[in-house]
């Protein structure tokens, strides 16, 4: 493999070029400009970025940033909050139902793990007759 010769490289990134723009039915030079590599390279860099720029300060700036997925308005970010907050007590409330729900199917079939209180309570007579 052949080495690549920075030398060469540098002095061929510093050669000038001349391009020019000529109508072709007349053969007259409309528009003459003399560039090196590197010139050109940093011109049409410079392009590159301006177009970029202009892209995105046109969508941020305009009502186009409606149009990107999931941007939305303010509104519809905060109803969408709301109906977050609403999902997750509505999906609470299920979970406590359904827990109730076994439990009372455990009682009724009799597959409790826990010993039912079957303790009989006295309550003293002077307690019971306050009339």
């Amino acid at each position: 493999m052949s080495e690549i010769n920075q030398e060469n490289t540098f002095k061929s990134s510093s050669n000038s070029y001349r391009l020019v723009i000529m109508n072709d039915d007349t053969y007259e030079e409309m528009l003459t400009v003399r560039l090196t590599r590197l010139s050109a390279y940093i011109g049409l860099s410079t392009i590159f970025v301006l177009l970029v720029g202009l892209t995105i300060a046109l969508i941020a700036f305009s009502p186009l940033k409606y149009y990107i997925p999931g941007y939305g308005t303010k509104e519809s970010r905060t109803a969408l909050q709301l109906l977050k907050i609403r999902t997750d007590s509505l999906e609470q409330a299920i979970r406590y139902k359904e827990q109730y729900i076994d439990g009372v199917k455990k009682m009724l079939s009799g597959n409790t793990s826990k010993p039912l209180d079957t303790v009989v309570i006295e309550m003293p007579k002077d307690e019971l007759s306050n009339d």
